[in-house]
């Protein structure tokens, strides 16, 4: 007599259903790897290198990953013909290993601190407020969402671009990303360093998103298959010039002590910004169609440039912020680290500390106030910026 367990073990129905849900399920478990590893990896890179070579470490960062997008895909594939997809994701598990043993061996600077470790509800509530009363983590954030939002366009539309308009096979349809990544890597190795010598980041970033527009206008009208794979190059080489300067301009920004977490925040911000991006231009290219899609994000991303003047990324081109903390008193917290000085707006100190701890909840006392008061700062200083407190 056969069990129920064996006939149900043998069931072909609900063996495909097991495996239809593992697949999500194991993505979801990717995104939440992601989630976490994302922003720690980002925070130790300002521990590596100097505030000067910043800008080239994320050039090196970002060529890294369009160099292994480009050689990844056709190692992948060849893996795949002679071995079988388990073992390619065996593989890959085994690189990640090696990426472990690697971090185990590096000892990164450590701070000494007598105050007691945050819970994870009163760090989540320091990150929170800390971006609340931070006006330079508002417009890191803002120019990071706006972004998002409108280079959404191209992961959404340009496979839909690809297979409909295009009539490429599925097979081929990774010749456009490759000529993204080929873009990408040229404004890496041959833009970014020569521009960074004349221009600003906040006009790299405005001259990265024209070209981003402009690509937006080309999709729109050329369907030769030669031609717009040198368009999707264009795209990887303004999507590259932009991410690379927010996300130095964003390490600026960040106080040391708080680097995770807001890093988590930016991530968090962008990738919901995409997520709502996709949504967006998914339903506009199916309602009113892809062309016209394409050109209403070209004029919406060239009119939000306009934001790019109240909200420029010039003020984070050298900060440091490794030598301010202060107790958050008056919640029960043990430790906040928080700025006492900074600016109401980016460029103007703040004129005490009261500024900081709106409507006289969680005011500093003691020798904090006294620290407050002292003008320590060099000159211009940020929010979080302050020397012997």
């Amino acid at each position: 007599m056969v069990s129920r367990r064996g006939l149900i073990a043998r069931d072909p129905g609900i063996i495909s259903t097991v495996k239809s849900l593992s697949t999500p399920a194991l993505r979801l478990l990717i995104g939440i790897g992601f989630a976490f590893q994302a922003p720690a990896w980002s925070a130790i890179v300002p521990d590596l290198v100097t505030n000067e070579d910043l800008p080239s470490a994320a050039t090196l960062g970002g060529l890294q990953l369009n160099v292994s997008g480009l050689i990844g895909p056709a190692l992948g594939g060849v893996l795949l013909y002679l071995l079988g997809a388990n073992w390619v994701f065996a593989i890959n598990a085994l690189c990640f290993l090696v990426v472990i043993l690697a971090l185990f061996q590096w000892k990164g600077p450590e701070a000494e601190s007598g105050l007691a470790l945050e819970s994870f509800l009163e760090s989540f509530s320091t990150a929170v407020r800390y971006v609340r009363y931070s006006p330079a983590i508002q417009v890191v954030l803002a120019r990071n969402i706006l972004f998002a939002f409108f280079i959404s366009v191209i992961p959404a539309l340009l496979p839909v671009l690809g297979m409909k308009e295009l009539r490429l096979q599925p097979c081929s349809l990774g010749l456009l990303f490759t000529s993204m990544g080929i873009g990408s890597v040229f404004s890496a190795v041959f833009v970014l360093p020569r521009a960074r010598e004349r221009l600003t980041s906040n006009t790299l970033i405005v001259l990265g998103n024209l070209l981003v527009v402009l690509v937006y206008l080309l999709m729109a009208l050329i369907r030769q298959r030669e031609l717009f794979l040198i368009v999707a190059a264009l795209a990887g080489a303004g999507w590259t010039l932009s991410a690379s300067e927010l996300w130095v301009a964003g390490q600026r920004a960040m106080p040391s002590w708080a680097r995770g977490r807001m890093n988590a925040a930016v991530i968090m911000a962008s990738q919901g910004a995409i997520a709502l991006g996709g949504i967006v231009w998914g339903f506009s290219s199916q309602a009113a169609g892809v062309n016209v899609t394409l050109v209403v994000a070209a004029l919406t991303m060239a009119l939000s440039l306009l934001l790019a003047i109240p909200l420029s990324i010039n003020f984070t081109t050298s900060v440091s912020f490794d030598s301010c903390f202060v107790d958050r008193v008056g919640r029960g917290s043990a430790r906040t680290q928080a700025a006492i000085k900074g600016q109401s707006r980016l460029g103007e100190p703040y004129a005490n500390s009261a500024r900081f701890f709106p409507e006289g909840q969680d005011q500093p006392t003691g020798q904090h106030q006294e620290a407050a008061q002292r003008r320590d700062c060099p000159e211009p200083f940020h929010i979080g910026q302050c020397q012997g407190i």
